[in-house]
């Protein structure tokens, strides 16, 4: 009997949504006896990347360690295809998984393209079709797309989008976001910092606030903050916002918010209590993509303050609105929630439209089938 094969799984991660999402599948590749696995890090993101990678034990096979102060996208897109190039040529991949639209997934996905080897896409076919909302995410997103040889859309949404443009049907396998996968084991297996649970007041009603997308850097980003500081005026209310380190968002964070009352700017959390911090919030005002997964999952309205999203299936399921980066919007938005019980009940209601936690199981399974009609 000829003995089986094991094949080869690369892993690519670039930031902490990167990880979030790759480490429930890379867990069970490592659990499988078809696969051997190993990560491959950008550091796109640094110092959240590595909060991650602790947290869940992740091994890294080799690590780029590309970040430095205030860098742009040409030198991220460059600094990563001149580094991966030799481990695509010596890793003996059999196929290389990547995440969502980050710089680093997308690079990644080209550099294996030219090196013809098979990409697998974790959560394909979101979709804005505004090549500047978000950006550069959306192109990266459409690009590893077409790139990708296996897909893993979260959604039917999501997989309706990749049958519209062209993709095969037999290349999509509608999975469920593994950000839940990941949030749920977060929430059975971990415990929040004392100094994380004191943050929350306890006669306040506690908003947890997160920016930092790039296409609101500028006088976007700068209404939004004071929209924040106005909200905050509120003496019913708490405000906390885990600052992202890009200078652009953390320069007019200060200024802007740094002396407000009501208002608390921290440093970046890691995941396990950012999952708690989540869980105990009125209400959070984000324009992360991933939160306006996980929040549902916990019943906590989410307010988008972006002027489109990729995510629909949210505002549809009631679950978040968005919003924009309007001053009086956002206040208004805002305020409805804090100041009505019935308005929050009934965003509260909805269920999470994103996953049940079993995605990275079907994910292996995709995989499997992948190898099996590719012999």
């Amino acid at each position: 009997m000829r003995k089986k094969q094991i094949k080869r799984i690369g892993i690519l991660v670039g930031t902490r949504p990167d990880a979030i999402k790759t480490a429930p599948v890379a867990m069970a590749l490592k659990s499988s006896p078809d696969f051997e696995s190993f990560i491959i890090a950008s550091a796109q993101h640094r110092y959240l990347l590595d909060q991650v990678i602790k947290l869940f034990g992740l091994e890294v096979y080799v690590d780029f360690d590309i970040m430095k102060e205030n860098q742009d996208i040409f030198y991220i897109t460059t600094e990563i295809m001149r580094r991966i190039k030799g481990i695509l040529e010596k890793g003996n991949i059999d196929l290389l998984l990547v995440q969502g639209d980050t710089t680093t997934s997308f690079v990644a996905a080209l550099s294996a393209f030219y090196k013809k080897i098979p990409v697998g896409h974790i959560e394909a076919g979101l979709r804005t079709y505004d090549k500047y909302q978000p950006f550069p995410e959306e192109i990266n997103r459409v690009c590893i797309d077409n790139i990708s040889d296996i897909l893993f859309p979260p959604t039917k949404w999501s997989a309706g989008n990749l049958i519209k443009s062209g993709i095969q049907k037999e290349k999509i396998h509608i999975t469920g976001n593994t950000g839940i996968d990941t949030l749920l084991w977060v929430i059975k297996n971990t415990k929040p910092d004392e100094n994380i649970k004191n943050l929350i007041p306890a006669n306040k009603k506690f908003i947890l606030f997160t920016c930092h997308r790039r296409e609101s850097f500028g006088v976007p980003i700068k209404n939004i903050f004071k929209a924040v500081k106005e909200i905050a005026q509120r003496n019913d209310s708490f405000i906390l916002y885990p600052v992202h380190p890009n200078p652009n968002v953390r320069i007019p964070a200060e200024r802007i918010l740094g002396k407000s009352k009501n208002i608390k700017l921290i440093e970046p959390v890691d995941y396990k209590n950012m999952a708690y911090l989540m869980s105990k919030s009125h209400i959070i005002l984000t324009d992360s993509g991933g939160i306006q997964e996980e929040a549902p999952t916990f019943k906590v309205p989410v307010l988008i303050l972006r002027k489109k999203t990729e995510r629909p299936e949210g505002v549809e399921a009631g679950v978040a609105k968005l919003v924009g980066t309007d001053k009086e919007k956002i206040v208004q938005e805002a305020n409805t929630l804090l100041d009505s019980q019935e308005e929050l009940e009934k965003m509260k209601k909805g269920k999470n439209p994103y996953g049940d936690g079993k995605a990275s199981g079907r994910i292996i399974e995709a995989i499997k089938t992948f190898f099996k009609d590719n012999q």
